[in-house]
């Protein structure tokens, strides 16, 4: 870890951007320990408020790719799980990775902020499938090279880290040969967008091509959430650079009927233009 700072106090009906004293937004670049660091206090702060609002979504051992509902026991993007050993990047409270051990992997959960590796525990705890935790970055995987079978990512760490070209080759560089990566992101066109998930929703704000961080700050400039954007072949040229091959992109479409809305996501956006990526790669 890069930073030592305590986590915030949580106290009840006080928002993650009040215990942060965030104040604003600024335009401006963000490295990766500035990233890091927000990112982590950001988690840490807005852990139970997240789960207070998302954790029926999400549910307790459910793997749920995305607001547009797509779960991996019905698209089967990591192929047969059973036996296989399997890093989730970025795991928040972890539901994915008690799936997958409920289908008989060797999960292993990965996050940066102790917030909600907390509440992780706890769900193991309370469902009877507890799986090892490992509180980290995602752009330096605490692993030997060729340790796991599959790696797998739904909206976590990529979206946030400063250098995701550095998240795929250590991906690559912990899997096995043939090992498969699967990772969710916001789909990349929705940067052109506010994260709003009503009319004024469907107006473009910004460049599709501006990669300028969305930075939110205290006081004294300092961020207090980050979130980066990459382009398509952004993404693409990350995962080619890595030694990855990149075997197919899922664009999940918005379910007939599904009346969730979930941040920006909601069924008037998601009926005109995809929330959301998924990409299919695997180590040759």
């Amino acid at each position: 870890m890069t930073d030592t700072a305590k986590i915030p106090d949580v106290s009840a009906d006080v928002s993650a951007e009040e215990r942060l004293g965030t104040v604003g937004v600024a335009r401006r670049a963000a490295g990766a320990p500035e990233s890091e660091r927000a990112s982590r206090l950001w988690w840490d702060a807005d852990a139970d408020d997240y789960l207070a609002e998302h954790g029926r979504d999400i549910g307790e051992s459910e793997f749920v790719w995305c607001p547009e509902g797509l779960r991996e026991a019905d698209a089967g993007l990591l192929g047969d799980v059973r036996g296989r050993r399997v890093l989730e990047v970025g795991c928040g409270s972890a539901p994915c990775a008690r799936w997958l051990a409920a289908q008989g992997a060797h999960p292993v959960a990965l996050d940066l902020s102790g917030a909600m590796l907390r509440h992780a525990a706890a769900l193991g705890a309370g469902t009877g499938i507890s799986v090892p935790l490992v509180q980290a970055g995602a752009e330096r995987l605490p692993f030997a090279d060729a340790s796991f079978d599959i790696a797998c990512s739904a909206f976590g760490a990529v979206p946030f880290v400063a250098e995701p070209e550095r998240v795929m080759r250590e991906v690559a560089r912990v899997l096995r040969p043939g090992g498969r990566w699967v990772f969710a992101v916001n789909h990349p066109m929705r940067w052109m967008f506010s994260d709003d998930p009503g009319p004024d929703g469907l107006t473009v704000r910004q460049s599709y091509f501006d990669r300028t961080p969305y930075v939110e700050v205290d006081a004294d400039g300092r961020a207090t959430y980050v979130e980066h954007h990459r382009t398509l072949s952004d993404r693409i040229r990350d995962i080619v650079a890595a030694g990855l091959v990149l075997d197919g992109l899922v664009e999940p479409e918005w379910p007939e009927g599904r009346e969730t809305v979930w941040g920006q996501w909601s069924p008037l956006r998601g009926a005109l233009f995809p929330g959301t990526a998924i990409f299919v790669c695997h180590r040759p």
